[in-house]
């Protein structure tokens, strides 16, 4: 089958991203000077396979998910962006969605705290975009699972940040309390709407908290995390907000000079060596 004109996008902007600008590791002989498929896949969050046959044109229906994803693995403005979204036959999000644009000064902001563990995370609490480091400390995370209110009552529970009986209810009241504050802000968002249905339905909790209209704020600033290769990790977390876009990111540091500081820069070379292929 001949390449579509999204193949062609896909491929023309994959070669224009250097490595190094999506925070990866270039390492070794590289064919091509911009993202590997392997890379892109990996930082849009789909498979390899999948990013073949749309380049190839033998998948020509790409999801709205899928192309928002790749926009932002491919770092797109706003115009290009939308031509990406028409050339897959969709029409961009409106205005009444919940936002999953990242801007390019997040972007930029994520470049330059590449010793950091950051994620960026829209108003429904949906990963956006997260770069090596945090992906290390976190581990990654696929489809449904990106959406942290989903992972939180619908998931295998197997995150890496350790939770009390007391901590984890609190968390509950605090996540849904965000939700139905987004939900009213984008009422028109079916994705949003699909997402609620889908909690309801899947958890008594879920819907008991909803249903009361719980309200409650979750103290997140200190995470105890228990990583598989390094042990328990205590950091700091910070949620930023960017007001423009509705976009919350998510910042992990350690005290400087502390064991966690130790374990955090040791972690920086594991994701460094995990990156290269």
């Amino acid at each position: 089958m001949a390449t579509t004109e999204f193949g062609h996008m896909l491929r023309r902007w994959r070669d224009r991203v250097p490595p190094e600008a999506a925070g990866l590791t270039a390492g070794g002989q590289r064919r091509a000077a911009g993202l590997r498929r392997e890379e892109l896949a990996m930082l849009a969050g789909i498979s390899v396979d999948y990013i073949t046959r749309l380049e190839q044109g033998r998948s020509a229906k790409p999801s709205e998910q899928v192309v928002e994803a790749l926009g932002r693995a491919l770092r797109l403005s706003g115009p290009e962006r939308e031509q990406l979204f028409h050339a897959a036959g969709l029409v961009p999000p409106g205005r009444g969605t919940v936002p999953a644009f990242v801007p390019a000064s997040v972007q930029r902001m994520l470049d330059r705290l590449s010793g950091t563990p950051v994620a960026v995370f829209d108003a429904a609490w949906t990963l956006l975009l997260a770069n090596p480091l945090y992906t290390a400390l976190m581990g990654e995370c696929h489809g449904k699972e990106r959406n942290a209110v989903w992972r939180t009552f619908l998931g295998a529970d197997t995150g890496r940040v350790r939770h009390t009986s007391r901590t984890k209810a609190t968390l509950e009241v605090a996540q849904v309390a965000r939700l139905r504050a987004t939900a009213a802000r984008y009422p028109a968002d079916r994705r949003l709407r699909a997402l609620i249905a889908e909690l309801r339905t899947g958890s008594e909790r879920f819907a008991q908290l909803w249903d009361a209209r719980a309200v409650g704020e979750h103290d997140g600033s200190r995470k105890t995390v228990d990583h598989p290769q390094l042990g328990v990790l205590t950091l700091d977390c910070d949620v930023l907000s960017v007001e423009s876009s509705d976009l919350r990111v998510m910042v992990y540091t350690a005290e400087p000079g502390s064991q966690d500081a130790e374990r955090l820069a040791l972690l920086s070379v594991l994701g460094t060596q995990s990156m290269v292929g």
